[in-house]
């Protein structure tokens, strides 16, 4: 080189170098710059050449040395998560790649995104944080506050409640209280009211867990999240731990592409296994609308083996959901007995949209009269011919697994319900 100390002409030997793919002497150069001067983009240069090299760790030593040193520019901190994620060193790339995403929000790469992060945006949960957001309840009702239903809660009383209020003699026969137990059934059918019932039937703590409870962004932050809710209710036995639409977080291995599903199914089997914790004094609940979409290891002895099925309310528990959805409107004479009979395969979400649908059409003939009137029982009838029952469309799919994929009798209640015979 005619000028070897011409720091801006090295430089731009330097870049054309690694332009041209010629790393070795583009990493000559970089060194040959860094003992004229000190300066933190030498470093970064020499850093990207040996990520193009494939010398992953030695890129990673200088990022980590200029990033630590204050270099906080947004192609380091990128540089330094591939760098980082091509060593498998995944949480540490998870954080580097969260400070880039502070500077530059917007930014995505399918290679990043595929590896360190799956959907919405949301921060890793402690078991503080639970506590603080009052996951853990009391609940204030019991199977009295349940109208109807007699045949699920004769089911949940033998297969749950018995085991939970008498522990001693399922000891003495050698088996474990708790346990886990899936309600499956159309939507809308009080599959969550029924279970925070069985809790306060046995005097257990609740917690609900919802999707947005457990599932982050980042790959393993749902595994943690998971494990944190557990150890939750562990905390707190005896104890029912509730899981809403549960096939969207245990669905089939077989349909998912992401590993990071995969990786939060076997963390959810091992929790419900128990291993390395005890799981004693907790019912673990799981509600689904579709449980032929849940991986079947699911269904495995030990997990949730046992299964109820919860089918639209009946006629007795129909007519308690209208007098309780009514408790406190504008109410003149209703035949609640045999408006219940006329709301056969309504659903508890049905019945609530047709009570919205009278009082929006009361409201209607209120302002054109002057007077507000009272709802009647036409008016929910005139509302019913608006709202059909929305849980025929689940049992038109429901029968079809029931008749032709139903070897283990899983879906036989379905078709109890529907009065089919095998």
């Amino acid at each position: 080189m005619i000028s070897p100390e011409n720091i801006p002409l090295r430089q731009h030997l330097a870049d054309i170098l690694v332009k041209m793919n010629r790393f070795n002497e583009a990493a000559k150069e970089y060194t040959e710059l860094l003992k004229l001067s000190p300066d933190p983009r030498f470093k970064t240069g020499l850093a990207r050449v040996f990520f193009l090299q494939g010398e992953y760790s030695k890129c990673n030593v200088i990022l980590e040395d200029v990033i630590e040193h204050g270099m906080e520019d947004f192609d380091v901190l990128i540089l330094y998560t591939r760098g980082l994620l091509r060593e498998n060193a995944i949480d540490d790339a998870i954080s580097i790649y969260q400070r880039a995403l502070e500077i530059n929000p917007g930014f995505t790469d399918e290679e990043l995104d595929r590896h360190l992060r799956i959907s919405g945006p949301r921060d890793e949960i402690s078991e503080d944080d639970f506590e603080e957001s009052q996951f853990v309840q009391k609940p204030d009702i019991d199977f009295n506050h349940v109208g109807g239903m007699d045949d699920v809660k004769r089911e949940i009383d033998l297969k749950i409640i018995k085991p939970l209020l008498h522990p001693e003699l399922y000891k003495a026969y050698g088996k474990k209280t708790g346990g886990g137990i899936l309600l499956y059934g159309p939507p809308g059918c009080g599959k969550t009211y029924i279970a925070k019932a069985t809790a306060g039937q046995v005097n257990a703590r609740f917690i609900n867990v919802g999707l947005n409870d457990i599932l982050d962004m980042w790959i393993g932050n749902s595994e943690k999240n998971l494990h944190a809710i557990f150890e939750l209710a562990r905390d707190h036995v005896p104890c029912v731990l509730f899981f809403d639409e549960i096939d969207a977080l245990g669905a089939s291995r077989s349909d998912m592409k992401q590993s990071g599903g995969r990786h939060l199914i076997n963390q959810f089997l091992q929790e419900l296994d128990g291993i390395g914790n005890e799981n004693e004094g907790i019912l673990i609940l799981g509600a689904t609308n579709t449980p032929w979409h849940l991986d079947p290891a699911f269904r495995r002895p030990g997990r949730f083996d046992r299964i109820i099925f919860v089918p639209p309310p009946d006629a007795k528990a129909r007519e308690a959901i209208l007098k309780l959805k009514l408790q406190g409107k504008p109410v003149g004479e209703i035949d609640y007995h045999g408006l219940a009979e006329k709301l056969e395969h309504y659903s508890g979400a049905d019945i609530e949209a047709l009570i919205d649908i009278a009082i929006e059409l009361k409201i209607e003939a209120s302002f054109s009269e002057g007077i507000p009137r009272p709802i009647v029982t036409k008016d929910l009838l005139q509302a019913a011919k608006k709202h059909k029952p929305s849980t025929q469309e689940w049992f038109s799919t429901a029968k079809n697994f029931a008749l032709f994929s139903n070897d283990t009798g899983l879906y036989d209640d379905v078709l109890t319900y529907l009065k089919i015979k095998k």
